[in-house]
């Protein structure tokens, strides 16, 4: 189906008689409005401001105040006039004038005296170009909105796989529920302070959720056991990280693979001394790096079987001593720079606990 929008042309010339021939001549191409103007800075203005609308730009070269390769650059300069068609008036002997022109951005010429006839031919051929190139951009935004909602589909459905796999687990542990909400919540808050591109933010903070995922094969006794852990209890325990890495790794969704790798590496110390591959350093996946910090002030600021929760302010303090042993530095100090937002989220979700039990 033809594209049948409307596009005006842009003319302008500092002669009023010069305009009107041009307006003149285009008249009878269908689906075109001709307005013409006779001060530079006027005509650039009512482009950039019907940016949409406008299927070309008519200049002459010489006028007073800006010529029309100033013009030209300034059009180009204007969001959404990047690749709009622009037609230069000049004499035919000027062809220094006219290399100037196509390096400014020029898209084509019109001799003086202008022909009517070949100010239509030519104007006609350039607005068909203007609208295939809207069909075009119009085309590609369609598709990328569709894309995108393929996407938003996906990342739902991934959500819900999430979900409930992750309900199962609480069923094993009546705070699960909570300590991933609120691990998910700081790991956005620690993505966000290393300029994360929000894709991988979002991707992280849904796989950070699965990361004690492995903990699913650890026995009650142990899992929920209110004393200090044997050392076998403790080997036993410590398997939740691999054991994690088998239940989600091999799948080909990008989130699942990004939660194998946390569940496998978020017990890693960046000194060496964790587990279950004492690796250090940087050779610690970024992904278990940032869980770690977020996991352990969790851990710390919460209730559990065998500890009493501590205030923020020691568990910072915990943070603080322990970068560069237990933790990354430059993850600490990520936290640490939105502590304003951490406080805030412990406030607010103690005032959420506080209404539930009300």
């Amino acid at each position: 189906m033809p594209d049948e929008r409307v596009l005006r042309a842009v003319v302008l010339d500092d002669g009023e008689m010069n305009n009107l021939l041009t307006v003149t001549a285009l008249q009878p191409i269908a689906g075109c409005v001709a307005h013409d103007f006779t001060a530079p800075a006027e005509a650039i203005a009512f482009a950039a401001a019907r940016a949409p609308e406008i299927g070309v730009f008519i200049t002459d070269y010489e006028m007073p105040g800006m010529n029309g390769l100033e013009v030209i650059r300034a059009v180009r300069r204007v969001p959404g006039l990047a690749s709009l068609p622009i037609v230069m008036v000049t004499s035919y002997d000027q062809r220094s004038l006219r290399r100037e022109a196509l390096e400014a951005g020029a898209t084509d010429f019109l001799g003086k005296p202008a022909d009517p006839v070949e100010i239509r031919a030519r104007v006609s051929n350039l607005l068909a170009l203007a609208r295939a190139h809207m069909v075009q951009r119009d085309h590609a935004a369609e598709l990328a909105r569709e894309v995108a909602a393929a996407v938003a589909l996906v990342e739902e459905r991934e959500r819900e796989i999430v979900s409930t796999l992750m309900r199962a687990a609480e069923n094993r542990d009546t705070d699960t529920g909570d300590h991933i909400a609120r691990v998910s919540a700081y790991v956005g808050l620690i993505a966000e302070a290393l300029h994360l591109p929000p894709t991988e933010r979002r991707q992280l903070c849904l796989a950070a959720t699965m990361h004690d995922v492995g903990k699913i094969g650890v026995p009650d006794a142990i899992l929920l056991k209110p004393g200090l852990l044997t050392v076998e209890e403790r080997r036993e325990m410590e398997r939740h990280a691999e054991r994690g890495w088998r239940i989600l790794g091999g799948s080909a969704s990008p989130v699942m693979r990004l939660a194998a790798e946390i569940a496998l590496s978020h017990h890693e110390r960046w000194d060496g001394t964790g587990y279950p591959h004492r690796l250090a350093g940087e050779a610690i996946p970024l992904s278990g790096r940032v869980v770690a910090v977020a996991d352990v002030f969790d851990a710390l600021t919460t209730e559990r079987p065998y500890k009493q929760a501590w205030p923020p302010e020691r568990a910072r303090q915990y943070l603080v001593e322990a970068a560069g042993q237990h933790f990354d530095p430059a993850i600490v100090s990520a936290f640490l720079g939105r502590w304003p937002a951490v406080q805030a989220f412990l406030d607010s979700h103690r005032a959420g606990q506080m209404r539930g039990a009300a």
